[in-house]
């Protein structure tokens, strides 16, 4: 076995797994996995930089990461970072600070190689791997993956429950609670247009199993379960149909800020974008036909780990 750390750090989120794995084998055993909610994509779609305070979020819970990665004597360190840290003008300031605290720089990914991440991370465990449509809603961009034994196609588009929200339903500062139908409307615009990009290349109505991946996802599937506090045990593996998901988006997106923060399943980082997610996830099983989708909490922050395991990016 190999004990590898990897880190994930999207547009709201930054999330360690230190795990032993056996690539020969296909084994990955957890020995800790945490997530904090940085928001290291706050108006970067605006301004096009990644924010101070962002920024100062981000190191600290790379410091409380770099304890635990000691801690377990991780041998490999795989940093990952994807959609915000691609957009933004000042990203050699973020790689200095990841580098200092951590020892290692990131991997600033393509979109199409983090698909190729989620998939693994996604896929490696289900028999079979019959022909999968995997769709990862990040923060700042979703990706689309096809395939079954091997990515067949791959595409990530500028769409993200942190970038959906920011673009329509901030006004000077201020959120709209809740949104208006014509806020609705122009985010499902956006996202229509986005899958048009994305059908270019991968053929979404064409797999046999949707595979949902992330947070908007997770969460979604929680509320879906009536789970009365968040189990990622019970919420991996899980089907949600589509008429269930298109419930709880009429829900999420029709009630306030303290209704959705009164959720037993809702993480504080997701109260404000989660409507957008629940929304892109909904417009996506309506794209694909699919009448569920399969929950997956093994996503691309497994996909990093493997790819530590065999030698790095």
């Amino acid at each position: 076995m190999t004990r590898v750390a990897a880190i994930d750090c999207g547009t709201n989120s930054i999330r360690l797994l230190v795990a032993d794995v056996r690539p020969d084998t296909g084994e990955l055993v957890d020995l800790d996995r945490r997530m904090r909610i940085v928001r290291l994509g706050q108006g970067v779609d605006r301004t096009g930089r990644l924010a101070p305070e962002a920024l100062a979020r981000t190191f600290e819970a790379c410091r409380e990461y770099a304890a635990v990665i000691r801690e377990h004597g991780a041998e490999r360190v795989l940093f990952v970072a994807t959609s915000a840290s691609r957009d933004a003008e000042n990203r050699d300031e973020f790689v200095r600070g990841v580098l200092d605290i951590l020892g290692v720089e990131p991997e600033v990914i393509t979109g199409d190689q983090e698909a190729e991440f989620s998939f693994d991370g996604a896929t490696k465990e289900l028999p079979g791997r019959d022909s999968c449509l995997v769709v990862d809603i990040g923060g700042g961009s979703t990706e689309f993956v096809v395939g079954d034994d091997r990515v067949r196609a791959a595409r990530s588009v500028d769409i993200g429950c942190v970038r959906l929200t920011e673009r329509h339903l901030v006004r000077d500062g201020v959120m709209s609670d809740p949104p208006t139908e014509a806020e609705i409307a122009a985010m499902r615009a956006d996202i229509e247009a986005a899958l048009d990009l994305a059908e270019l290349t991968v053929p979404l109505r064409e797999p046999r199993t949707l595979v949902g991946l992330a947070g908007s996802v997770t969460t979604v599937a929680g509320i879906a379960l009536g789970l009365r506090a968040y189990d990622s045990t019970a919420i991996h593996r899980s089907r949600v149909s589509r008429a269930r998901v298109a419930e709880i988006t009429r829900h999420l997106l029709a009630a306030t800020h303290d209704e959705r923060a009164a959720i037993p399943v809702m993480h504080p980082g997701r109260v404000d974008v989660i409507g957008a997610g629940a929304l892109i996830l909904l417009t996506v099983m309506e794209r694909a036909g699919a009448d569920e989708v399969v929950v997956s909490e093994h996503d691309i922050l497994d996909g990093i780990a493997w790819r530590a395991a065999l030698g790095g990016a």
